[in-house]
């Protein structure tokens, strides 16, 4: 159960995800509004989510520091490219802009180094308007790739903490040993969030 490195085989892992279904964070925070408006996605992956989010009229920024990644997003059918603007770049050089309604980061944020972590997810609160969302993931602390320079995970209480600022919609948390998409071993500690900012 070793904790990732940043060479990981991200071509397979698209491979293996592909075209899976939306998320239920993002689902569950896209339902809660009345109209569509600005999302980001960060860490958008292949697009699981982008799609989703493009296809309930939004306007998105999807963003990944996988060049693949944008490349297979750009590549899927019936995508409303219109609505859509990308941009590859890391955690650590990330500016986000301000005014937006919803910002989705499903599995991303924990691959975000601990040190730039405080001021990535301050970024993320100071870019949403009044009323906007975050949903997405963290890992929890018992998550097996936790013992990893390069990831962050949190405890409960700190998870608490972070969602302080915001009305808590969803929170709830997954623990259990499994698999990753790629057929590693690993176990699962992670927090399912949706929140409003208040």
């Amino acid at each position: 159960m070793n904790a990732p490195t940043l060479k990981r085989d991200w071509k397979a892992y698209y491979n293996a995800v592909a075209y899976r279904p939306p998320r239920k964070t993002v689902l569950t925070a896209l339902a809660a509004f009345k109209e569509p408006g600005i999302a980001i996605d960060l860490g958008c992956g292949d697009g699981r989510d982008t799609v989703e989010i493009l296809r309930q009229n939004w306007a998105v920024l999807a963003i990944d520091k996988e060049p693949e990644a944008i490349t297979r997003l750009l590549a899927r059918t019936y995508l409303n490219t219109q609505q859509l603007t990308t941009q590859i770049v890391s955690f650590e050089e990330l500016q986000l802009p301000k005014q937006v309604n919803l910002i989705n980061a499903s599995f991303s944020l924990p691959f975000c180094p601990p040190e730039a972590f405080p001021n990535l997810w301050n970024q993320i609160f100071n870019s949403l308007v009044t009323g906007g969302r975050f949903c997405g993931h963290l890992f929890g602390d018992r998550d097996s790739w936790g013992n990893g320079e390069l990831i962050s995970c949190f405890t409960r209480l700190q998870v608490e903490t972070l969602l302080k600022p915001y009305e808590i919609e969803l929170l709830e948390e997954e623990e259990h040993p499994g698999k990753t998409p790629l057929g590693e071993d690993r176990y699962w500690h992670i927090f399912h969030i949706v929140a409003r900012k208040k």
